[in-house]
């Protein structure tokens, strides 16, 4: 047995550690050696910190070693324990345990310049641990036990050396973090740095080149999520700032050159959790993602227009003063925010049976969105001045740097708003829109891809239908050099269909709608989702609908259906439930053998709640037009009426009122009945959305 004590855990960086246990007062000798033992054994194999860290984890961890041949003896002769001793032992099992985190939190392959800015508190760890262990040694009564000349000897030595140790901080390594808080300085007072002072400070940080830094970043990032979930407001605040000074010191004092190098380090993952499309890794639903941020969603909250938002972005939207629903434009009657319990019951079991990373959180407070950080006023400004330092080179450089830069934009317009708007600010949209014509695909890639990126933020998607980049990105979705440019083409429109006056704008060119029939077609499984999500965003202007059903849209959504991918069938559900409204659509759908197969849907316990919501509404649709056929088709399915009253039960709301409405028409059909009395019945046609 043994009691908690969970004062001392350090970061909680890492999932899988434990609590510090506390022996218990009556744990046997036998027990307790069993379990120091092991524990120095670890502590001596951790892989130590680097910089100035690195003396004193050797100088702990020498003690240890020395403590462990302590252990071994004592253990191997066997004699009962005084109680002196005892005691001794299980303080030094809790300054083990501690030890061993401390070592575990700060070496390896963590961030250095997280590490330098953290070097006194750090240091101050390690000598709190040094006294604590003298502490212990001191009820430690040698003489009562029957270990040899040479061990008591040793232990002796050991607990005069931690009595009399002191704190020790590298003051090479203390100047730097204060030459990096300069530099963070000048950031916030929007002066720019020398590049030699950066290059002194890279040099001591050993990062050689692009590729170090951008390294540096990744390891930065990964500290913030850590901090983010500890809820560290200050910390992460600070590890924002470095992340804004490491990535204006890529740019800017290595250049743009190493675009290959980086794409190896960081696989391109902008708008999606990832790219992969094996089935090693699954595909994640769309509505798990924010319509905001396009990121998986861990604290979804409803608006009052029914849409679904992650809680930070939805936040940063009305707090920017908007007063519209970002999905479809409805005006927004009240900022009343409702936690989807619901939806993160869904997200916590869907991650956890695919093995994909997500925190349990039981505190708002607790961030793990990268986009939810609040950004500092240091990196901030210094997005500015990479922004300004990358534009520059866009306009002026070579063919080959415009590919590179076109790239390192591609990567900061991924990271979070204010880079985005950073971006946009430094004049940055014409100049990509320009580089959609060349026919070097890897250029044209980064430019639709940063586009992408870039249109997230709302206030973007207006520049970029100003700078006349609408003919050019369905000409990428046309006839793309490469694959995953046409696909981010098709992304690009779905991001900027969200605002209705662009949905008709975007209809009214004849190329568009027919090219995402051609990706719908022939795409990828992603291409097929984002042609489907742009289709849907498109057709809820019902003034293109006819185009939607002319372009043959209604054939290749039923075969998606049919084909059960992930991530395609909400989608391609959602588009059948805006075009089953309109007369067009119902010819379509009547024209194929839909019904049985939508009506399927509706108990599979893989459907979401969003699909069979939508798949009531279609079924409904086509009863209102299609009359006695329609009614007398559904009344043939066996499985249909079971699954309308477990939607009744465990529905959304507006599916119980659907399936409401449809049980009431097939409980009064008749086969002789007239087609007014089916009329007669009020039905709701609204179609959900989809996320």
């Amino acid at each position: 047995m043994a009691l908690l004590a969970n004062n001392w855990l350090l970061r909680k960086s890492r999932a899988s550690r434990g609590p510090i246990f506390v022996p218990v007062v009556d744990i046997s000798a036998v027990s307790l050696l069993q379990a120091l033992l092991p524990l120095a054994e670890q502590i001596i194999r951790c892989e130590k910190p680097r910089g100035c860290q690195r003396r004193n984890a050797i100088s702990i961890t020498r003690k240890i070693k020395v403590l462990s041949t302590l252990f071994e003896e004592v253990k191997d002769v066997g004699v009962p324990l005084p109680p002196s001793a005892l005691l001794c032992f299980r303080e030094l099992y809790i300054i083990f345990q501690k030890t061993k985190y401390l070592l575990e939190d700060w070496s390896g392959d963590g961030s250095y310049v997280w590490l330098v800015m953290q070097t006194e508190e750090i240091s101050n760890k390690f000598d709190v641990l040094t006294h604590d262990m003298a502490t212990a040694l001191d009820v430690l009564s040698l003489g009562l036990l029957d270990v040899s000349y040479e061990v008591k000897e040793q232990i002796e030595l050991v607990h005069s050396q931690a009595r009399r140790a002191k704190l020790f901080i590298d003051m090479a390594e203390e100047q730097l973090r204060r030459d990096v808080l300069a530099v963070l300085d000048q950031f916030e007072k929007a002066v720019t740095p020398k590049k030699s002072k950066l290059g002194k400070i890279l040099g001591h940080l050993h990062l050689k080149n692009a590729g170090d830094c951008l390294r540096e970043i990744e390891l930065l990032e990964e500290e913030m999520r850590n901090q983010n979930k500890v809820g560290a407001d200050q910390n992460v605040s600070m590890i924002h700032s470095l992340i804004g000074f490491m990535r204006y010191c890529k740019c800017v004092q290595f250049g743009v050159t190493e675009m290959e190098f980086d794409a190896q380090l960081q696989p391109s993952s902008e708008h999606r959790v990832s790219r992969a499309e094996s089935k090693d890794f699954p595909v994640l639903p769309d509505d798990f993602r924010c319509p905001i941020s396009l990121d998986l969603m861990t604290e979804p909250v409803i608006v009052c227009t029914g849409q679904t938002y992650e809680l930070a972005s939805i936040t940063r939207w009305i707090e920017e003063g908007h007063s519209t629903c970002p999905k479809n434009g409805q005006k927004l009657l009240h900022t009343n925010l409702i936690p989807n319990h619901a939806l993160r019951s869904l997200i916590i079991q869907y991650c956890d049976a695919h093995n994909i990373p997500f925190e349990k959180q039981g505190n708002n407070k607790k961030r793990s969105s990268m986009e939810s950080t609040v950004s500092t006023k240091a990196s901030i400004e210094a997005a500015k001045m990479t922004a300004a330092f990358l534009v520059a080179k866009l306009s002026t450089g070579s063919f080959e740097s415009k590919r590179q830069v076109a790239y390192e934009l591609r990567l900061l317009a991924k990271c979070n708003m204010e880079n985005r708007n950073c971006i946009a600010e430094a004049g940055a949209i014409p100049l990509l829109v320009s580089l959609l014509s060349c026919q070097d695909p890897k250029t044209q890639e980064n430019a639709i891809t940063a586009l992408l990126n870039l249109s997230i933020y709302e206030r973007n998607k207006a520049k970029i239908m100003q700078s006349g980049a609408l003919l050019p990105i369905i000409n990428v979705l046309s006839n793309g050099c490469s694959t995953e440019a046409m696909e981010n083409a098709a992304a690009t429109l779905f991001s900027l269909s969200s605002v209705d006056e662009y949905k008709k704008i975007i209809g009214e060119r004849p190329e568009a709608i027919p090219a995402l029939i051609n990706l719908l077609r022939d795409g990828t499984v992603r291409g097929k989702r984002d042609a489907a999500t742009a289709l849907f965003n498109l057709s809820v202007f019902h003034g293109n609908v006819s185009q939607v059903i002319a372009a043959g849209a209604v054939p290749l959504l039923i075969n998606a259906l049919a084909d059960d991918i992930a991530g395609l069938t909400d989608n391609a559900v959602s588009v059948l439930a805006v075009l089953a409204n309109q007369v067009e659509g119902f010819l379509a759908i009547c024209e194929t053998s839909a019904i049985p197969l939508i009506a399927s849907l509706l108990r599979l316990s893989s459907s979401s709640p969003k699909c069979k919501e939508n798949c009531v509404s279609i079924l409904l649709s086509l009863c209102c037009s299609g009359r006695d056929k329609i009614v007398n088709n559904l009344s043939r399915l066996p499985s249909l009426m079971p699954s309308l009253y477990n939607l009744l039960t465990s529905g959304t709301p507006r599916a119980k009122k659907k399936a409401r409405s449809l049980l009431r028409i097939l409980h009064s059909w008749e086969p002789s009945e007239a087609p007014q009395t089916i009329l007669s019945y009020e039905t709701e046609n609204s179609v959900t959305t989809v996320h």
